[in-house]
């Protein structure tokens, strides 16, 4: 859009369909639904990265990094933690640069990438509760600071972390991006403060650590189970490249000009978010192996001990204090994220089941409440069993969209573009939506031990290894026919004289409001162009305009018009 719509001014009735304030304000919208266009990504590389990096503040890589290691002891946990890393680094690689190049979120990509309009509902589920677990987790490890810091009732700090994020999540980009940048430097210098003086004073601690045991029956040594349950453990995170993306759409168009910095951004802020997680993971580890001779291995995960003790090494008259500051910081910095990116899936997903929108703020409530029902249920007392499981899932749908872009996409199979508007996607797309179901469904019998111990421990890299082959399979044999319902034919071209996505703002018949040429297609129902938005909420169409290409459509390279931005 091309202004900003004050957030109290009236409801827009012109042209047949109406939006209320939440939803006209793009300050608060944040085009949760929708392209982010140019006139809004006005934010440099640096400032979109340092926001999504702002993001993995999460102390949650500790408690599950100690839970590891006390699980299954320092080789076993070291092994896991790696391989996780090199995992979700590889499958965070095109993610990112999809959704950078083409400013879309992840909700929109699982959509271009074989799942089709309301194949990816599914997938805004997964996301969603993606986003509200790890808001409970978070949420529970800043409960537990507020209860050993300010002696404040667990079930009054659940209610306190989650009330707190809401005034932040509202503003979206706009006020995370200010947050984000700020705090920063503060939390990094908190984080490895306790690391550097432990190195100092107490150096043989890392020689130490190494002949962790925990609570492992195989010691300290190598476990293949071990390694397979860790690294299941920790492949629950292989989601958290949605949430990175969700800010990276908001990158600039790469130009001859800015392409260092643009890849330097996309690649640190993207996939590069797991290096320092797997850091943190084995930063937890080390920290449960320091506190457990004094607090004992039931309580060593909790980030707030960690850092309790930690903090003593150095300041101990104000480290109890400076703990709880610290915990309070990262919760703030991280359920921020999850509330936002929660609002934007809860957002798409409801959008396609009920035809309506009231706007992205809504569901912030939605997310929240959910993540609260869970806290207070005691979701931190289960974190493997909930991690683990939520992996398999995950990872599924992550494989899948991954094979999209490197095998289908290279090899021709599917278009060489990310289409995600209803008007041009088949319901549902049996290459990515059948791939994700299927390896979803072998991988959690494997967890339910359908195939022995093994392919418990193992069950993510099942789900990967499938979704990863089942991909281009159905792409091959379905020839592709299931990816564009049909061509644009709007008319105006979608790339600029410079290569880049056109800036041309064409004028939606629905809603009247103008928008940018790649969110917008040609409706013959109302004669005209309608936005992607107006396009998504209309339920009077039946979709008339993909009529009898359901039953037989055509050839995947009759429906891609060249789409490309300058590489």
């Amino acid at each position: 859009m091309t202004e900003i719509i004050d957030r109290e001014a009236p409801p827009a009735t012109t042209g047949g369909r109406t939006y209320n304030n939440w939803a006209q304000n793009d300050t608060l919208e944040d085009y949760s639904l929708r392209y982010a266009p140019k006139s809004f990504r006005r934010w440099s590389p640096y400032v979109v990265a340092t926001t999504a990096l702002g993001g993995i503040a999460y102390l949650a890589d500790f408690a599950i990094g100690g839970s590891i290691a006390i699980s299954h002891g320092f080789s076993s946990a070291l092994v896991a933690i790696l391989a996780a890393a090199v995992v979700i680094f590889l499958t965070g690689i095109p993610i990112s640069y999809y959704s950078a190049k083409y400013s879309i979120d992840m909700d929109l990509l699982t959509r271009g990438a074989g799942f089709g309009y309301l194949g990816s509902t599914l997938t805004s589920v997964i996301y969603a509760s993606f986003t509200f677990i790890f808001f409970a987790l978070e949420g529970s490890i800043m409960a537990q600071a507020l209860e050993l810091g300010l002696h404040i009732p667990l079930a009054v700090g659940y209610l306190v972390c989650s009330l707190i994020i809401l005034p932040l999540v509202i503003y979206g980009m706009t006020a995370l991006s200010k947050m984000q940048v700020w705090t920063q430097p503060v939390w990094l210098v908190l984080m490895v403060a306790p690391f550097v003086s432990i190195a100092v004073q107490e150096p043989e601690k890392f020689s130490q650590f190494t002949h962790f045991a925990g609570n492992s029956p195989t010691g300290s040594g190598i476990s293949m189970l071990g390694i397979g349950a860790g690294a299941g453990v920790a492949l629950s995170l292989i989601a958290q490249i949605g949430e990175q993306v969700d800010y990276l759409r908001f990158m600039p168009d790469k130009t001859p000009q800015n392409s260092r910095q643009w890849w330097g951004a996309v690649l640190s802020a993207g996939p590069g978010w797991v290096v320092l997680g797997a850091a943190k993971q084995i930063g937890g580890a080390f920290l449960a192996f320091y506190i457990a001779g004094s607090v004992g291995l039931a309580k060593a995960n909790e980030p707030i001990q960690q850092y309790v003790h930690g903090f003593r090494t150095f300041a101990a008259p104000v480290a109890l204090g400076l703990a709880t500051f610290f915990v309070i910081l990262s919760q703030v910095k991280i359920n921020s994220t999850n509330a936002y990116s929660g609002s934007l899936s809860w957002s798409n997903f409801f959008s396609r089941l009920t035809h309506r929108h009231p706007g992205r703020v809504v569901y912030i409530f939605l997310n929240v409440g959910i993540a609260l029902a869970l806290m207070e249920g005691g979701v931190f007392g289960f974190l493997n069993t909930v991690l683990g499981f939520y992996s398999n899932v995950a990872i599924a749908w992550i494989g899948a969209v991954v094979a999209d872009l490197v095998i289908n996409k290279p090899l021709g199979l599917s278009p060489s573009y990310i289409e995600f508007k209803r008007a041009h996607l088949h319901h549902f797309n049996p290459v990515g939506f059948g791939s994700m179901l299927i390896a979803s469904a072998v991988s959690i019998a494997a967890y339910f031990e359908a195939f022995g111990d093994y392919g418990k421990a193992y069950s993510p890299f099942i789900a990967l290894f499938l979704a990863m082959v089942l991909s281009p399979l159905f792409a091959v044999l379905t020839k592709g026919r299931y990816y564009i319902a049909r061509v644009d034919d709007l008319g105006e071209p979608l790339l600029a004289a410079d290569g880049l996505p056109s800036a041309a703002l064409l004028t939606c018949t629905v809603c009247t409001t103008d928008f940018e040429r790649p969110d917008v297609a040609n409706c013959p129902f109302h004669a005209g162009a309608i936005c992607s938005l107006c396009c998504s909420l209309e339920k009077d169409c039946h979709d008339s305009c993909k009529n009898g290409s359901g039953s037989a459509p055509g050839p995947v390279t009759l429906a891609m018009p060249t789409m490309r931005s300058a590489d």
